[in-house]
């Protein structure tokens, strides 16, 4: 059996295939699907398609998007910058695909992807976090990514920032609409946000990770704020959850130092005497949302 995985970001798409054994057999990037939402179905079922004749063989296909397709609806929710969003996306993929398809949230198949063959392999419990332009976060008990009643297990972004500060209240908006979420204080624009208000400079988030690394104090600070902020969202899931290990993944895992700092931060807000949980890097890195994606079959 071959596994076609799709995973749909804000501005690109990645399509890769899957051979029985778990071997990665094609891999393709292009631009999301965008114009009006007959032309953006269309070409997001022409991609499948090409990748199906590449392979010559007829493929399972699971998709990964950010939000998830409504139980009560059937339409996409929560995907707010995406022209898919409030649309019967997975009905009318499957009439133009003539199959059945799965989906789930990008951080849920970055989660399976790691917990399957990643850094989380083995893992009973294991989260994913994906620090990238948003915030997400996905559960796998058992090699099963969870969706949950409403479809929105795993959605650590969209809570508060826990223990904040006097001069965290009441926090940034967040693109969902309300203050202070985890995503408004630890996404990539969010690090970079804090770090122009702090500092008066405008660094993408790279350079603000650079600057820290090569001992700039504004820059070194931005990120160690960062990381107490990371560690304080991390010890709430702790305390729910207490999962075997913790995945990072999206462009601020990149930071080394995050590994190290994290985990020496939140034991004073885990309840318990001892914190065992290790902090890991994605394995497949930006491949993981496509590779768990694929493994919804």
């Amino acid at each position: 059996m071959i596994r076609i995985g799709v995973d749909i970001g804000g501005t690109k798409m990645e399509i890769a295939a899957l051979s029985g054994s778990g071997a990665e057999i094609l891999r393709r990037r292009t631009d999301a699907p965008r114009g009006a939402y007959p032309d953006a179905i269309r070409a997001l079922a022409d991609a499948v398609l090409d990748a199906e004749r590449a392979v010559g063989a007829r493929c399972t296909v699971g998709i990964g998007t950010p939000g998830a397709v409504s139980a009560e609806t059937g339409v996409l929710k929560n995907a707010y910058a995406s022209v898919l969003n409030g649309m019967p996306l997975k009905r009318d993929l499957e009439k133009l695909l003539a199959r059945e398809l799965r989906f789930a949230n990008d951080a849920n198949c970055f989660a399976l992807s790691e917990a399957t063959d990643g850094a989380a392999q083995g893992a009973g419990v294991a989260f994913g976090v994906i620090l990238g332009t948003g915030v997400g976060g996905g559960v796998v008990v058992d090699g099963r990514a969870l969706a949950g009643v409403n479809a929105i297990a795993g959605e650590w972004g969209h809570n508060s920032l826990p223990w904040p500060a006097a001069d965290e209240l009441p926090g940034p908006r967040c693109g969902c609409g309300r203050e202070g979420h985890i995503e408004a204080f630890l996404s990539g624009p969010a690090l970079a946000r804090d770090h122009r208000l702090v500092t008066g400079e405008t660094l993408e988030p790279s350079q603000i990770v650079a600057g820290a690394e090569s001992g700039d104090p504004g820059c070194d600070a931005s990120l160690a704020r960062y990381e107490e902020r990371l560690a304080r969202a991390l010890a709430s899931v702790i305390n729910l959850l207490d999962p075997d290990v913790i995945v990072l993944g999206g462009g601020l895992s990149n930071a080394g130092r995050l590994y190290r700092n994290v985990p020496a931060r939140w034991g004073r807000y885990v309840y318990s005497d001892t914190v065992t949980t290790p902090l890991l890097k994605a394995r497949h890195g930006d491949a993981s949302g496509v590779r768990g994606a694929a493994r919804l079959w």
